[in-house]
């Protein structure tokens, strides 16, 4: 059992897209994958799709939907909703399974968090474009290696120990390997990983914003002012000046 299947053994992400931090980024994401969905039913990858919180989702809707997913116990909660979804074992860098350009809109939620070499992570990409129809859309998302510094690393106090241990460099970049679970990147390192797999940017938003930041104001607020701060995040989800300290980005690629 490898390290993420021990950590998504112990992890419940249906619950994590349950709480109010967890519904904001929920919500604002399937309101971009509903702005590059065609209102008929298309065909669609949900590659490490968890537990299928945006499989079944889709599904729901009348779309022909497929989930990847490598931790069996991931699958298997999937697979226990009894949805349409078309539920199979992999990962985001061997999609042989899938034929080129069979699917409208790829989604890549998970698979980026815990690829940590540029050869890997352009790899995932490629696949991705693979199995994307010509005109098609990929949403990749990523986690932010500021919102790490000031959440793991000020917020938690561990900033000196994050330098004295070479987790952190002279610039402030977070260095990670496979131990660390998580990788964390800058925009600048996702513009490479697009030139490098020949891709387009449509845009890239926040789903969350400041959401993870203030966890605790957002769950105190009544279920109005709660609704204030969800329409906020998603009027603002571009904005470039709110992007780099968000604890995440979805890149929204296009294949030509």
């Amino acid at each position: 059992m490898n390290q993420i299947e021990k950590y998504y053994n112990k992890f419940n992400e249906d619950k994590r897209l349950s709480t109010r931090h967890g519904i904001v980024e929920f919500t604002v994401s399937m309101a971009f994958l509903h702005e590059y969905i065609d209102t008929a039913p298309c065909k669609i990858i949900d590659i490490g799709a968890g537990t299928g919180k945006y499989s079944i989702a889709l599904a729901n809707e009348g779309h022909d939907v497929t989930a990847v997913e490598l931790v069996k116990k991931n699958l298997s909660v999937l697979k226990q909703n009894n949805s349409t979804v078309k539920a199979f074992q992999g990962n985001a860098l061997n999609l042989k399974k899938f034929k080129d350009e069979t699917f409208d809109i790829t989604i890549m939620f998970g698979p980026m968090y815990h690829l940590f070499t540029t050869e890997d992570k352009v790899q995932a990409l490629r696949e991705a474009k693979r199995v994307t129809k010509k005109g098609g859309y990929i949403f990749v998302a990523y986690l932010l290696a500021d919102y790490a510094l000031i959440r793991h690393g000020i917020m938690d106090n561990n900033i000196r120990k994050s330098i004295n241990n070479g987790k952190i460099d002279c610039n402030y970049n977070i260095i990670t390997n496979p131990d660390d679970l998580y990788s964390y990147v800058r925009q600048p390192q996702i513009d490479e990983y697009n030139t490098l797999a020949n891709l387009k940017r449509a845009c890239i938003f926040s789903p969350d914003g400041a959401t993870d930041y203030i966890r605790q104001s957002i769950n105190k607020l009544s279920d109005q002012d709660f609704e204030y701060f969800l329409n906020y995040q998603l009027n603002n989800a571009t904005r470039p000046d709110l992007l780099g300290a968000s604890s995440h980005v979805v890149d929204v690629l296009e294949k030509e």
